[in-house]
């Protein structure tokens, strides 16, 4: 069966809203398991409360590789229908940038105990995905000649998959700075407070949020060089203070201070952390905050 553009548009379109509902699921399963291991933290007795804990855990999971699929579906149906790349403009950019992100996740879950992250990467992600479609929605369409170029697969590519990723290494550095504070009310074996109790330990935490970083900052800095060489191309010079190439500058060196910050001695841990959190902070602003509000020769992506 062969399908016209229409009918892959709106399969899209259907696509991603069950998975905003599937991720909407999932997020509230986590949040029972949370609140489940927060109880058993602060002694409250509830029957069967680790087992009903992981087994909600387990179900939020499931639900979360579900919504992932239908995410990934409403993307490639997507580009089948517009033709080409799924990120010409803010609506695609998000959807790709809420699959990177579900798919750092559901990597590092394979390999680490962040369990824990679910319900924050799940309500990041289920944000994106709202914002996506009531606000930042367009139709599927060809590009803006200025964006029809190879550059546009290889830069918004690299950007995307490192915003994904440097999406799990924030929230694994906030949950850090959390247990942190509470261990120093406590004690490591028993933080004062139920919720960072129920955290992977400082170290699983930062250890985590460092392996993200370390891995996204060279993606981001190829996605900035990329970003300038594809500039030279369209507008005759390499760096020109745009506001989208400031604040990915400004995001960059947030990054590169944290991780300078975290091989100095005196700058480990919370102090270093501080910095990734601005570097998120400038990469989300980067994004929303540049393209709706600020003028720039990167207003033409629209919304």
């Amino acid at each position: 069966m062969i399908f016209d553009d229409q009918t892959l548009a709106q399969l899209s379109n259907s696509l991603v809203y069950a998975a905003i509902a599937v991720y909407a699921l999932a997020m509230l399963a986590y949040a029972a398991e949370t609140a489940g291991r927060v109880a058993g933290a602060g002694g409250t007795v509830v029957a069967d409360s680790p087992s009903r804990s992981r087994l909600l855990g387990a179900f939020g999971t499931s639900l979360t590789v579900l919504a992932f699929l239908l995410n990934l579906g409403g993307v490639v149906t997507r580009g089948l229908a517009a033709g080409r790349v799924p990120w010409g403009n803010m609506y695609e950019f998000v959807l790709v940038c809420a699959l990177a992100a579900g798919a750092a996740y559901l990597a590092f879950l394979s390999r680490r105990p962040v369990r824990a992250f679910g319900v924050w990467i799940v309500a990041i992600v289920l944000l994106a995905l709202g914002l996506a479609v009531t606000v930042l929605y367009a139709p599927a369409g060809e590009l803006v000649p200025v964006l029809d170029s190879y550059w546009l697969v290889v830069h918004v590519a690299a950007a995307i998959t490192g915003g994904g990723v440097f999406t799990v290494g924030a929230v694994a550095t906030a949950l850090f700075l959390v247990r942190h504070r509470q261990e120093r009310r406590g004690t490591a074996q028993a933080p004062k407070g139920r919720y960072a109790a129920t955290l992977p330990t400082t170290r699983t935490l930062e250890q985590v949020a460092h392996t993200a970083h370390i891995f996204a900052f060279p993606i981001w800095t190829f996605a900035v060089i990329a970003g300038a060489i594809w500039a030279e191309n369209s507008w005759g010079r390499y760096w020109g203070w745009d506001p989208k190439e400031t604040w990915a500058f400004i995001t960059w060196v947030f990054y590169a201070a944290h991780l300078h910050a975290q091989a100095t001695a005196g700058w480990r841990g919370v102090r270093a952390s501080w910095f990734a959190l601005a570097g998120y902070a400038a990469f989300l602003f980067n994004f929303f905050g540049v393209n709706l509000w600020i003028t720039g020769l990167h207003s033409y992506a629209g919304v």
